[in-house]
């Protein structure tokens, strides 16, 4: 039993792999994602501007998706209920004269 678990001999290859290994993990270390992940104040402000630039993505993606659907809808006008609903939604969003009186 003694003969099948031996243990490794330290041969001068295996010691240049652990040597090998060794700088390839300072190497890791160094990295500045690792560097981020071991500071939490660094972190934090990392995942807070992440959030916010998703949030910021998230909103205009949607009025942007949103406007060319309402734009696209607007062009059905053949479809009454579509195209009675779609001219209320453009009729809210298009700017009005706030004096309409008054001449130009």
């Amino acid at each position: 039993m003694s003969d099948e678990q031996e243990q490794p001999q330290d041969t001068p290859a295996r010691k240049s792999e652990l040597q090998h290994i060794r700088k390839e993990l300072e190497v890791f270390n160094r990295h500045k994602f690792i560097k981020l992940q071991n500071s939490m104040p660094k972190m934090l402000w990392f995942q807070f501007l992440r959030g916010a630039a998703f949030g910021l993505g998230s909103v205009i993606g949607a009025t942007l998706v949103v406007s060319l659907i309402i734009s696209l809808l607007a062009q059905v006008e053949f479809i009454p209920i579509i195209g009675e609903w779609a001219n209320e939604i453009i009729a809210e969003i298009t700017p009005r004269d706030p004096y309409p009186d008054k001449e130009k």
